[in-house]
């Protein structure tokens, strides 16, 4: 082999004698110092760590101050009856009472006749006036009227008992216009007094009217006299108010 040829090879043993020799003493010449890798990839991340401990307790502050009112929420849904409890005690005798007033029936009744001044003359469709008064303790009859006005509701029977002398005789009773009953006498060419009676029931309500009315202009003989007499009468039978035993 020729010096030429053996040159490169010395000069390689004598390169890396000197590199052995540095990296004894620890230092890297720059002869041997490569280039910089590429990055790595990121690493998988770790496992959880363990719970840490709990933290300190506070110290107490001063309370806050009180909030507004909240707005009233909906009505919640009516809850479940609830079972019956047991009967209580008989509560105590409670004061008595001071004293009602009487129950008293309801009371209606009139009778009244005709005076000698009032037999002639009687006008037909008018009311007969009985103007004196037999009995009118509540004052439903009028006397001046002839009429019979109604103040307790129920059924009344009213009756007339008219005295008939040398003329016929024919009346109607009347409730508020409206014929009731009619009542008839033909004169007999009698020498004495005749008697023609009549009656009826009626259910009124307050306000209602009941009267004697003349029936035919040539039959008007009601009579009257010191011995005999005309008359007009009604009463109650009974209340239908409800509540009629406190009505005086």
């Amino acid at each position: 082999m020729t010096s030429l040829q053996t040159w490169p090879l010395s000069l390689l043993l004598v390169i890396a004698v000197h590199c052995s020799n540095s990296l004894e003493d620890n230092k890297i010449p720059s002869l041997c110092t490569g280039s910089p890798g590429i990055p790595g990839s990121p690493g998988l991340h770790g496992s959880p760590g363990q719970p840490g401990r709990d933290g300190r307790d506070g110290r107490d502050a001063q309370p806050g101050e009180k909030g507004e009112t909240g707005e009233r929420g909906e009505p919640g849904q009516p809850g479940v009856r609830g079972l019956t409890g047991d009967r209580g005690d008989p509560g105590g005798k409670g004061e008595r009472g001071s004293p009602g007033e009487c129950a008293v029936a309801p009371k209606s009744a009139f009778s009244a006749k005709l005076s000698e001044s009032r037999t002639s003359p009687l006008v037909v469709g008018d009311a007969v006036r009985f103007d004196k008064i037999i009995l009118n303790e509540q004052g439903d009859y009028n006397p001046e009227t002839g009429r019979f006005t109604c103040r307790v509701p129920g059924v009344y029977y009213f009756t007339v008992h008219a005295t008939v002398y040398r003329s016929s005789l024919q009346f109607d009773l009347i409730k508020n216009g409206h014929t009731m009953a009619s009542y008839f006498q033909i004169f007999g060419n009698w020498s004495k007094p005749a008697s023609l009676s009549g009656g009826t029931l009626a259910h009124l309500i307050p306000g209602d009217q009941v009267w004697v009315q003349m029936a035919l202009g040539e039959y008007t003989g009601f009579y009257s006299s010191p011995k005999t007499d005309s008359t007009f009468t009604g009463f109650l039978v009974y209340s239908d108010w409800k509540n009629s035993a406190v009505f005086a």
